[in-house]
């Protein structure tokens, strides 16, 4: 109550009840009377930045999800909101040093070389310092706020209770499942709490893509990592929201676009395992045209029914196959088995056939999201929490799409890829690769398969015959049971024939 009472007392400092309130409502016009001594001079992107930065680190991501909508928001809120993305204000470099001594339990100058106080970048769950190693090499040393967990805590126990509100109350509540998002928003927040997860992920994800002319992985120092400070090489670069210092370098800006869907896809359909937080402030670019993905705190996985499923359905939308997207709806258990399968064909057709051909300047995504959600509504369709995070992901590749060339088609760059995945997973390809992967377990089974099968039958004859024994033996019980019952009920007779002989 004391974290609800704090929120509701930044957001009317900070003036956002405009953002929620009609000037000319009654709410509004009270509020203005009770907060009479109120004065906002700031503009109110500046004021809704700074009240997410007051407000905490589950705030700040949202604001970051927000500043890649250009198409939802207003260029001044946009442009305001990108700030979270890289430009946090930044907690003291003697903090810092801090933070590093006690998590090696040594002094800084037996960890580091050099150490730069003056932080490079700074976000809303940690910031980064320029380091030197023993040996001369350079790196990033990621290190985490101090005294983050009881603020998220919070937070994440607000979130929990408003889910539960909206699933108790709400019309949609049981089937968007809020509770269920939640809990997975806070497992991915709290694995990026710790960053020597983080720096798991990186090195997985530098193994994915060795060698790439697309995307380039720092290399993690695990020596000197812990669960509150990662020390990664340093990668250097153009933040890829800087377009016009991209197009000075000799960039090739739509091919960069192209490129990053490409990476995306590869990510998801390949891997199984995609970095889920690519906002603008997480990606540099080379001279050469290469990504540099920083930030790996949180990372989606998908399972192998997952992938098959969202490949189904990106190329039935690509080709425009909606029967197609409508049997994986069905067969996936995600609409209700009584489903007319032509009916939400026709209503899928409705959503998505004015996209198809435009460029994403021309097309609304927020238009298509309220008409998905009104679809899915209709047809009872039930929100999948394994897959949030990848809906996150898409808003954020969509809106950097967006900023690097409105002209991308997205349907034409994605679906060749699909398609290529798709035949190497159904096709001759695919058969020779499952093959391959599972050559290894069938060396190590079928040298033991017959005596696995000699064990399986001397087993079960065992077991047959402990189940006649013990069926015999309720047999023997029942029987004895009825030999006594009758020679009570002889020894009852003998005795009632007796009493009346004598009587």
């Amino acid at each position: 109550m004391f974290r609800l009472a704090k929120i509701l007392r930044i957001a009317l400092r900070f003036g956002l009840d405009e953002f929620a309130l009609a000037p000319d409502s009654g709410a509004a016009r009270a509020i203005r009377v009770v907060l009479f001594f109120r004065r906002l001079a700031e503009p109110r992107g500046v004021r809704l930045r700074r009240a997410l930065e007051s407000l905490g680190p589950i705030f700040v991501k949202f604001g970051q999800v927000l500043s890649t909508r250009r198409d939802l928001l207003p260029a001044d809120l946009a442009d305001e909101l990108a700030k979270l993305q890289d430009q946090v204000p930044p907690f003291p470099g003697e903090a810092a040093i801090a933070e590093v001594e006690r998590a090696f339990g040594k002094p800084i100058a037996q960890v580091f070389e050099k150490f730069d106080p003056k932080p490079v970048a700074s976000a809303s769950v940690a910031q980064v310092h320029i380091a030197v190693l023993p040996g001369g090499a350079e790196a990033a040393v990621k290190i985490l706020r101090p005294g983050m967990l009881p603020v998220i805590g919070e937070d994440l126990a607000l979130l929990d209770t408003a889910a539960g509100l909206a699933e108790r109350f709400f019309a949609d509540g049981k089937r968007l499942r809020p509770r269920e998002v939640v809990a997975e928003f806070r497992r991915h927040l709290l694995e990026e709490l710790d960053l020597m997860r983080e720096a798991a992920h990186a090195s997985q994800l530098r193994r994915n893509f060795p060698d790439s002319p697309l995307l380039v992985v720092p290399e993690v120092y695990w020596d000197w990592c812990t669960t509150t400070v990662m020390t990664m090489q340093r990668m250097r670069g153009t933040p890829v929201s800087q377009v016009e210092e991209l197009r000075r370098q000799g960039v090739d800006i739509p091919k960069l676009a192209r490129t990053g869907v490409e990476i995306f896809f590869t990510q998801v359909f390949r891997h199984g395992f995609f970095h889920a937080d690519m906002h603008p402030g997480n990606i540099l670019v080379t001279p050469e045209g290469r990504y540099v993905a920083l930030d790996f705190g949180i990372m989606g996985t998908l399972t192998e029914v997952d992938k098959q499923y969202l490949a189904q359905n990106f190329l039935g939308f690509f080709q425009r196959d909606y029967a197609r997207v409508a049997r994986a709806h069905l067969e996936a258990g995600w609409v209700p088995a009584d489903t007319r399968a032509d009916e939400f064909e026709g209503a899928i057709r409705a959503v998505c056939e004015p996209f198809f051909g435009r460029p994403l300047k021309e097309i609304s995504f927020g238009l298509a999201l309220v008409r998905l959600f009104q679809t899915s509504r209709r047809f009872n369709v039930e929100i999948q929490p394994q897959l949030v995070m990848l809906q996150k992901t898409l808003l954020n590749i969509e809106g950097l799409g967006r900023q690097l060339d409105p002209d991308l088609d997205l349907w034409t760059t994605a679906k060749p890829f699909l398609e290529k995945w798709m035949r190497e997973q159904v096709g001759f390809k695919g058969l020779l690769r499952t093959l391959r992967n599972e050559a290894p377990q069938w060396a190590t089974m079928l040298p033991q398969l017959p005596r696995l099968v000699h064990r399986a039958l001397a087993v079960d004859r065992v077991e047959r015959i402990e189940r006649m024994l013990a069926d015999l033996l309720v047999v023997e019980r029942r029987r004895n049971r009825m030999i006594g019952v009758a020679v009570a009920l002889l020894a009852l007779a003998l005795a009632w024939a007796a009493f009346l002989t004598v009587y």
